[in-house]
């Protein structure tokens, strides 16, 4: 419910044009994902299945009350559904359209904390978002020069740079650790000073979209940005007019145009972090990932 309420205050200040900025600190990876997987959740639900529950529960309802003690949902509880949908629609617009939301990855120096922002930068781009800087925090500044945060300096100094390699398409900016924990109004300035001196933090700094669409001669082809994946790691399947996306337990429904909802996907080639799907001819189904 804080994904979804959350959702629905940036929608209602979207469409009453009432902010300047808004800032989302989201949870790690994990709980992100379930934020910005919502929208393209409840769509599917609203498409496939939501009509035909409330129908059924008409139908069916009377009926089976008779014989069980089973509750079934009266037609307001659908209707409350119906009311929350229409709150949430367009919010996938909003989180998709690089000129309006771009995400900004923090991170830490160390290992595993570079691996799962790796994975939130591919989940990030499966689902559509732009990703317009990358932040590593908790940096060993040079002045620390005691003999025993040596190998914690160097460490940290080699995953910056698998860090800088991992994410050189986009901004990369750094922070050193500060003496103490930074609270309040001017531990915030102090870190803002730091880090966006000479920049406005409200810029944007990148609006290549995930997804693009492009015409070669007689084909199609939808490029989908994936880094850091194998090609086994990936599930294509093609059902009239959606692309489905699988990548471990996330599923990604891509409602495909309508001049592409009867081509056939011949195959697809992930070809370095570019996943490019070729449509052609007439008719469906699974292509296979080269």
């Amino acid at each position: 419910m804080e994904e979804i309420c959350a959702l629905l205050y940036i929608n209602q200040y979207v469409r009453e044009k009432s902010y300047d900025v808004i800032i989302l600190d989201c949870a790690p990876t994990g709980e992100s994902l379930r934020f910005v997987s919502i929208p393209t959740t409840l769509e599917w639900y609203m498409s496939h299945i939501f009509k035909l529950e409330r129908s059924l529960a008409k139908i069916a309802g009377p009926i089976i009350e008779k014989v069980s003690s089973v509750p079934i949902p009266r037609d307001n509880y659908f209707q409350n559904i119906q009311d929350l949908f229409n709150k949430l629609e367009g919010i996938d617009n909003v989180l998709t359209d690089p000129k309006i939301t771009t995400v900004r990855l923090v991170t830490n120096p160390e290992k595993i904390v570079i691996k799962e922002t790796q994975r939130a930068f591919m989940y990030f781009c499966l689902y559509g978002l732009c990703i317009d800087a990358v932040i590593i925090n908790r940096i060993f500044p040079d002045a620390v020069d005691v003999a025993y945060f040596e190998a914690w300096k160097q460490a940290q100094q080699h995953y910056i740079k698998e860090a800088m390699d991992y994410f050189s398409d986009v901004p990369i900016w750094k922070v050193n650790l500060f003496a103490e924990e930074i609270v309040g109004e001017d531990g915030l300035h102090r870190l803002a000073e730091a880090l966006y001196s000479e920049i406005n933090p409200a810029d944007q700094f990148s609006q290549e979209k995930p997804y693009q669409f492009k015409k070669t001669a007689n084909t199609y082809q939808l490029s989908i940005r994936l880094p850091f994946l194998s090609k086994e790691e990936i599930g294509l399947t093609k059902h009239g007019d959606e692309l489905i996306v699988t990548v471990g337990s996330f599923k990604q429904h891509v409602v495909l145009p309508r001049t592409l909802s009867n081509k056939k996907t011949p195959g697809a080639k992930l070809t370095g972090d570019q996943l490019v799907i070729t449509f052609e001819g007439e008719n469906q189904e699974s292509g296979k990932i080269r």
